[in-house]
């Protein structure tokens, strides 16, 4: 396995029995993933950038939540709409979107 540039981790409120409920999933957490699940296969960047869906971050105030690593950024009250700016920008671009960090 190749290691990958960059790590996108995405709160789902996912729990250890599975379910998923919280702030982050009934606020798109699932939509943000798939989101940049589409934008990672049309860069073709397959390889090189991973995303995850993970449980709670315990900053629900703030969902739902993207962290990016090993850049160590977070990203708060991420939208379904935020995904191409944080690709573009960070991603691909290596800028923080400040607006987005918290």
């Amino acid at each position: 396995m190749k290691k990958p540039k960059y790590h996108i981790f995405v709160c789902t409120s996912s729990r250890v029995n599975g379910q998923q409920k919280g702030y982050c999933h009934s606020n798109a957490g699932v939509e943000i993933v798939m989101k940049f699940m589409e934008e990672i296969e049309e860069r073709e960047l397959e390889g090189e950038v991973y995303v995850s869906n993970t449980g709670c971050f315990a900053i629900c105030d703030k969902g739902p939540i993207v962290v990016i690593y090993p850049d160590n950024v977070w990203y708060g009250s991420v939208k379904p709409k935020d995904v191409e700016e944080i690709m573009d920008e960070h991603i691909e671009g290596g800028n923080v979107v400040k607006r987005l960090e918290i």
